[in-house]
Formats: C-alpha cells, sequence, structure tokens
C-alpha cells in the first residue's frame, strides 16, 4: 500500500465522510483514495472557498471537516479560509502536499505557516503513515485545524497495508473540577448573568439546568447564538449586537459566568457592558485563555458540561429546581417575551423608492423563511441585521465568518453548511463586496443543487469605511461604487436572480420556497444606508 492511499483509508475509518478542495497532482492521490474508500469529494472553484466550506461543514455537523488542496499555491489560496477556521478553533485536517526541497518552486515553510495562523502542524512519515494521520485526526477532533504535511517524495513510498478497525484511544481521564468557589459565587448572587460562548456550544441542557437552580438569565456570544433559542430567559446576544433589554440586564448583574467564551472586546463592548461591581468567573478547558481579554476575579479549569453538572451535583436540595429565584420574576419574563429581540424594538423605517431598509428587509425575510434554518453571515457593515433580525432554531442553525474578520467568506460556508445539513434551508446573508469577492463558488452551488438562498445586503459600498470616514469629512470614492445588477450575475452562473427595493418585491421568494429549488436564489438587494448599524461604533473602536 502506498502512503497517500493509507491516510485517505485511515481518516475514511475515523469517521471522514466529506473532503472538500480543489485538485492537482499533489493532492490527487491521496483524494482519490479518500473517494474510493466511500467520502464524497467535494469540488470547489477556488481553494479559498474550499477551505471556507470544509469549516461551513464542520460547524454546522460537528464533524471534523478534511481541506485538500494542491501544494505551494493550493495552500497560499486557502489561507485566508484556514485562518479562520484556526482562529475558530474549527475542527479541520488539511491535506497539504509538501515540496520539502527548498529550491523547488513549490516550497512553503508549512510548519512556520500553521504556527503564524494558529493552526497545528503533523506530517505523515512513511514508516508511519497511518499512525501519523490517526493522530491528525484525533488532533482536529479535540478542536484544532491541523495541517498534515504530505511531502511529495513520501506519498509514493510503500508502507505497511492498514485496512481498520480504527484504533480505540480512551480519553484521557480528566480531573474532577474545583467548583466549591464558583458554587459560593452562585450561591451569594442575586443577579447572576451566564454568558455561553463557542466553548459551550454542546452544553446546552447542563447550562440551563444549572440557571434554573440558581435564577440566572442566559446571554451567548455571537458564536454560539441559537444555543438557548427558545428559553424564557434567553437575552440572545451580549456586546455590540446586544437589545437595550440584554444591555440593561447584564449590566445589572452581580455575578457574570463566562462558559467557553474569552469576554471578548464584542462580547463586552469593550468592557463596558459588565458592571464594574461584579463578579466575573471564566471557565474554559484551556487555562491559556483565562483573562486573555479581561480581568476575572475567578477562573475554573474543565469542560465547561463537567463544571456545571460538578455545581449541579453540590448544589443544595432547596435550592435545586428554584426557577423564580433572584430576579426571575414573571414581569422580568413578560420583559424579555416583549423586548428581548431586535424585531420588537421600534425604529424609523428609512427605506425610500430605490432601497429597502435592511431592517425592514430582514424582517420581512424572517417572516418568509421556514423555521427549520441555517443562517450563515458573512463579515462587512450589514452584518447585524441577518445576525439578529434571522432567528435560529439552534445553535447548530448559525454560522458567523468573524474570528478573522475577512470579508468574502460566507458564500463558500455556507455551501458547506448545507452540505452538512441539507434537510434545512441555508441562508447566506453577505454583503456586495463580499458577494463580489466570492461570487465564483456559485459555480459550486449550481452544481451541488442544494436548497441555498444568498441574501446579498447591496449598499454599493464598502459600507463600514462610509460609516466609519465619512462622517468626519472623508472622500470616499475608494469605497463606494456605480450599482451594479448583481441579480443579473448570478443568473448568469446558472442561478435564479432577484432584485428587491420594497417589500413588495419579495414575492418570488415566496414562490422559489414553495420548491423545489433545485437552483440557488440570490437576491440583490438594494438596501439604504440606514441608522441603525450600531454595532460599527464598537468594531472600529478595535482598529
Amino acid at each position: 500500500m502506498r502512503v497517500a492511499e493509507a491516510v485517505g483509508r485511515v481518516l475514511h475509518g475515523h469517521g471522514v465522510r466529506h473532503v472538500f478542495g480543489v485538485v492537482g497532482s499533489g493532492n490527487f492521490h491521496v483524494t482519490n483514495a479518500l473517494v474510493a474508500a466511500g467520502a464524497r469529494f467535494v469540488g470547489a472553484a477556488h481553494e479559498g472557498g474550499a477551505a471556507s466550506m470544509a469549516d461551513g461543514y464542520a460547524r454546522t455537523c460537528g464533524r471534523v471537516a478534511v481541506l485538500s488542496v494542491h501544494q505551494g499555491p493550493g495552500v497560499t489560496n486557502a489561507l485566508t479560509g484556514l485562518t479562520e477556521a484556526a482562529k475558530s478553533r474549527t475542527p479541520m485536517v488539511v491535506l497539504a502536499p509538501e515540496a520539502t526541497a527548498p529550491l523547488s518552486n513549490f516550497f512553503i515553510d508549512l510548519p512556520a505557516l500553521a504556527a503564524a495562523v494558529g493552526a497545528d502542524f503533523h506530517r505523515v512519515r512513511a514508516t508511519h503513515a497511518a499512525e501519523d494521520a490517526g493522530a491528525a485526526y484525533r488532533a482536529a477532533a479535540r478542536g484544532a485545524t491541523v495541517v498534515l504535511g504530505l511531502p511529495l517524495q513520501v506519498q509514493n513510498a510503500a508502507t505497511e497495508p492498514w485496512s481498520g478497525p480504527v484504533p480505540v484511544v480512551a480519553p484521557t481521564p480528566s480531573a474532577v473540577p474545583q467548583v466549591e468557589p464558583l458554587l459560593a459565587a452562585l450561591q451569594a448572587a442575586r443577579r447572576p448573568v451566564f454568558i455561553a460562548g463557542r466553548g459551550a456550544r454542546g452544553a446546552r441542557a447542563p447550562l440551563t439546568r444549572l440557571a434554573d437552580a440558581c435564577g440566572a438569565l442566559l446571554a451567548v456570544s455571537a458564536a454560539a447564538k441559537g444555543l438557548f433559542a427558545g428559553n424564557q430567559w434567553n437575552l440572545d446576544v451580549a456586546g455590540g449586537f446586544a437589545t437595550p433589554l440584554a444591555a440593561e440586564l447584564i449590566g445589572a448583574a452581580d455575578l457574570v459566568i463566562a462558559w467557553g467564551s474569552t469576554l471578548n472586546m464584542w462580547t463586552t463592548r469593550h468592557g463596558e457592558l459588565i458592571p464594574p461591581g461584579a463578579v466575573v468567573v471564566q471557565v474554559d478547558s484551556d487555562p491559556a485563555a483565562f483573562g486573555v481579554n479581561r480581568p476575572v476575579d475567578l477562573t475554573v479549569a474543565g469542560d465547561v458540561t463537567a463544571v456545571a453538572e460538578a455545581v449541579l451535583g453540590r448544589l443544595d436540595a432547596d435550592t435545586t429546581g428554584t426557577t423564580d429565584a433572584g430576579w426571575r420574576t414573571p414581569a422580568l419574563a413578560q420583559r424579555i417575551r416583549d423586548h428581548g429581540r431586535w424585531r420588537t424594538v421600534p425604529y424609523r423605517d428609512e427605506s425610500d423608492a430605490a432601497t429597502i431598509d435592511p431592517r425592514t428587509l430582514s424582517a420581512a425575510l424572517d417572516d418568509l423563511l421556514p423555521p427549520d434554518r441555517t443562517v450563515v453571515v458573512d463579515s462587512g457593515n450589514f452584518m447585524g441585521y441577518p445576525s439578529m433580525w434571522l432567528d435560529v432554531p439552534d445553535v447548530a442553525g448559525f454560522c458567523f465568518t468573524q474570528a478573522f474578520q475577512s470579508v468574502g467568506l460566507g458564500l463558500a460556508s455556507a455551501l458547506g453548511a448545507a452540505v452538512a445539513r441539507p434537510d434545512r434551508l441555508t441562508v447566506a446573508a453577505v454583503g456586495d463586496g463580499g458577494f463580489v469577492m466570492s461570487a465564483t463558488e456559485l459555480v459550486t452551488a449550481v452544481r451541488l443543487a442544494l436548497p441555498l438562498l444568498v441574501v446579498i445586503y447591496d449598499d454599493a459600498a464598502y459600507g463600514a469605511e462610509v460609516h466609519h470616514f465619512g462622517p468626519d469629512g472623508h472622500p470616499l470614492d475608494t469605497v463606494t461604487f456605480p450599482e451594479t445588477d448583481l441579480a443579473a450575475i448570478a443568473r448568469g452562473y446558472g442561478c435564479d436572480g432577484l432584485t428587491v427595493r420594497t417589500v413588495d418585491d419579495l414575492g418570488p421568494v415566496r414562490r422559489w420556497l414553495a420548491g423545489p429549488r433545485t437552483r440557488p436564489l440570490v437576491i440583490d438587494a438594494k438596501v439604504c444606508v440606514a441608522g441603525g448599524s450600531w454595532w460599527l461604533q464598537e468594531a472600529f473602536r478595535g482598529h
């Protein structure tokens, strides 16, 4: 058996069922080995798109994704999407063919490249190919993005045959979390708030049980939106996207517990959201995350689920199950129902004859679209509108490509999400700048024939820069553009295309939703420069 074949078989044996990429000479054999073993290859138009597809896939279904690229430029083309994945701790293995001779035109210092973006690096050896591939997969399954170097001269070498089964590796026993100080803080608190982040995405049940036991309100970072969907004490997203009510209540907390969240500047509005007198606790499986963004009063090292369950097990019997403790009153529950969503916050509709207010657009779409949906949001000025006005059914229904803050990743990420959950309608929310950067992947969208709705918030500009620099009188010629018929561009790729300037223009969306939805629908929504981009003031304070 050759090394490339062994790598493909081992990855499939560990559970890989999809591989995303662009095939060239260096990754031809390893990709075909995965396909021969039973994996599905999803070919992208560009390696950058393939990386984002793998990222969106893994975030949506929770399985390890595999990205396969050519040596040299194939790797560098994928670098932005790879960086987003690494910063988001996406479980991914990147099959990276490696020209190890420094004089080769294809040579890249792959270990240095991986380290530069925060990814792990593994390399396959001829004598240990199966072992090395398995180790890379297991590292990814623990929450790492792994660049797996496949030296060109090694891939064709003979190695020991491998046909499975996958060796069972017993998990390392975890120490029992030390929760006594956290328990004491909860028992002393009268107005506790939980803020759950990316590291708590699988911990809804224990966190809601613990919140019920101690009377805490529930909030999330943007990366964990949907985690507490449907819970009557859910304040939704904290930070720059927070509703006025959420900001008021978090600002009145006497205890804030960050579960798998580093409380970055976006989640805390540069530290101003959390009141100075509140006790702040950080729970994380990675001690290196403690205090990286702000001082905390107490840290608890451990898996979020394990810590929450340990605290539940220690709570006094007379407090367990008390659902109306502290500030959980019927009156507050009613306030959350009435004012806990941006849809319920009044605003002045700034639509005109040629453009639609993005808030009005988003609310109308939320009413039209089926509840069972996956919303994928690109980066840009527009991003708060779909993030806050489009509801999602659960935490898997929201994919937020903001860790690296790169414009242009959302469309391809949505394709990966659609592959992961073809049973749901996938909605890609993008700006006109990000759409133009990534429109080539509409070829892939048409080829896949998956249910995909692309909503372009088209303000004919790089709107964030317009908002940031315009009020100071700076020239904006470099960031504003003539109106472009983006719906026509989408039709040229084989999609259905629709231009929207009013709510009435959304009529064809209803017909498309009725089926069969075998062609993607791209909505070019000509949006006005509304006054609702409140999050931009927060965003640019970090630049």
